[in-house]
């Protein structure tokens, strides 16, 4: 399995504030992905620290991630969708230059439409667009030279366009309609937030069993195993999160979620963001209870397999008792001849009698050879 941890943005405790500075503190903490945040709109002075994040993350392991403006309105009016286009815009242009691996992007209000398909069928053409356009602007031959610094805009695979799901029943974004959408457009993939998924469906996720039924939903409607999640505590009322929280305050648990990444996890490749007021030391928090999680699987394992054993040594030994046994029971050599058989009767007969006189009483008196009468 692979897992891959970090926070949304750069550490609060980083005294730089720089992202290239987060990501080696995220480094030195055990971590190994963060999520850039855009927020509203991509600010022009922050491409010099995109590109030298990107030269970091190229020459490195680390995963970098882009979250694309919070506030979209893709099915409101032209108007409204061609002002969040623009920025998603500017956000691809970005993720090119920091080497993100998955775009992250809200879809926001339902708008004029109702939920169901004539709302996905909308979307599945704007996202159609979005990962054309992105597919575009990497690996542009013209621009091979001019790009020469950066080597993965030519080597590297596009970035994948992740669609969110979201906490609230006004906005578009329910684990079933993010599917849908992600299954008839190639390059994007669904990016499950836990939070939200859990504020929508009323606290639904409490136990392993319920992360196990999400995630084999998500198998059998999208396909494939890489998964893209944010995770967080959350504080929610009436089916809508209202804002995130630490996740030790919420009621949305990571332990189940660690049990079953552990348990059942292996067929997984997985990056969790932390959307915590506390980003990297819930992302930290999360990361140790995944080891936990796996080190209380592997010694339950190593007690059933002692179990196992002990058992087979017990029916052995049983088996060997009970041959004895039955050797014990059985001295005569049944296979001796009738012959064989009346000697040892007989000879054990004599014997007995033997043993009868000899233990009889005698009245008989000895001459005694110095008796002179």
């Amino acid at each position: 399995m692979s897992l891959k941890l970090g926070p949304a943005g750069v550490p609060l405790s980083c005294k730089g504030r720089t992202i290239v500075e987060g990501m080696d503190d995220i480094t030195v903490l055990g971590l190994d992905a963060m999520e850039v945040q855009t927020v509203r709109t991509v600010q022009p002075h922050h491409f010099d620290q995109y590109w030298q994040a990107g030269i970091l993350s190229w020459k490195s392991d680390f995963e970098m991630n882009m979250h694309g403006p919070y506030y979209a309105e893709l099915l409101g009016s032209k108007r409204e969708r061609n002002r969040t286009l623009s920025k998603m815009e500017a956000s691809m242009q970005a993720g090119k230059l920091v080497n993100a691996r998955h775009l992250t992007y809200h879809v926001g209000p339902y708008g004029d439409f109702e939920p169901g398909s004539e709302a996905n069928e909308e979307l599945i053409n704007i996202f159609s667009g979005v990962v054309d356009r992105v597919q575009s602007i990497w690996g542009v031959e013209e621009e091979e030279e001019e790009y020469s610094a950066f080597p993965w805009v030519h080597e590297a695979e596009p970035s994948l366009v992740g669609i969110e799901t979201s906490g609230r029943q006004e906005l578009w974004g329910t684990v079933e309609e993010v599917l849908e959408v992600c299954n008839h457009v190639d390059g994007t993939v669904p990016v499950l937030n836990m939070a939200h998924i859990h504020a929508r469906g009323h606290g639904m996720m409490r136990t392993s069993e319920d992360y196990a039924e999400l995630f084999d939903r998500v198998r059998e409607t999208y396909g494939g195993s890489k998964f893209y999640c944010h995770f967080a505590g959350v504080e929610h009322r009436m089916g809508n999160a209202l804002h995130y929280t630490q996740i030790k305050k919420s009621d949305l648990k990571f332990e189940p979620f660690a049990e079953y990444l552990a348990e059942e996890g292996d067929w997984m490749d997985i990056t969790i963001i932390s959307d915590s007021p506390l980003l990297e030391h819930d992302a930290m928090y999360m990361l140790q209870h995944y080891d936990k999680a796996r080190q209380r699987l592997l010694e339950i394992r190593a007690r059933d397999q002692r179990g196992m054993i002990t058992t087979a040594q017990n029916m052995s030994d049983n088996e060997n008792l009970n041959s004895k046994e039955e050797h014990d029971s059985n001295p005569i050599d049944t296979k001796s001849s009738p012959s064989q058989k009346s000697s040892i009767v007989e000879s054990k007969k004599s014997t007995k009698s033997k043993t009868q006189e000899t233990n009889m009483m005698s009245f008989e008196e000895d001459e005694d050879e110095d008796d002179i009468f």
